[in-house]
């Protein structure tokens, strides 16, 4: 029988999809204390104005907030410390070329547990202009209007 391994999502980055064009997404590990996972278990967390860079060869998120735990007290860390991703060295060096040479962003996309470890989602991205976001609004809307027309035809 095979093993059933629930992926339970802690928080999603909406703004990511709106500002961004997804090129591609990685699974990492992130590096947390004890307190920070309780905190996850909780679900408090906000990955809407996060970032990741590549340093001395290592790949750090910066502006994740963490809200410290209730419980914590002296082993709560800094909500806003800045977080090392775990990845193989080969992978984050080939993202470290695509990164500097064609201009694409590094940023968070979704936190989640994976059986008992924390994994991020983290996307190879590009940024989008203005007209390609009210492009995007006006395909979204038009298909909410097909499918509100359908319905209404159906019935």
């Amino acid at each position: 029988m095979a093993k059933k391994v629930a992926d339970n999502t802690i928080a999603q980055n909406k703004k990511a999809y709106h500002d961004y064009f997804v090129i591609e997404s990685y699974e990492t590990g992130i590096e947390l204390c004890g307190t920070e996972v309780k905190s996850l278990r909780q679900g408090r967390v906000n990955l809407k104005d996060a970032w990741c860079t590549i340093e001395d060869g290592e790949l750090w998120v910066k502006g994740m907030h963490i809200s410290p735990y209730e419980q914590g007290n002296i082993f709560n860390r800094d909500p806003m410390r800045v977080r090392r991703l775990l990845m193989h060295k080969r992978e984050i060096m080939r993202l470290f070329g695509t990164v500097k040479q064609e201009g694409y962003s590094l940023i968070p996309l979704a936190l989640y547990f994976k059986g008992s470890g924390v994994k991020l989602k983290l996307g190879l991205c590009k940024g989008k202009k203005l007209y390609d976001k009210r492009n995007d609004m006006a395909a979204k809307a038009a298909k909410r209007d097909i499918e509100r027309a359908i319905k209404q035809k159906n019935r």
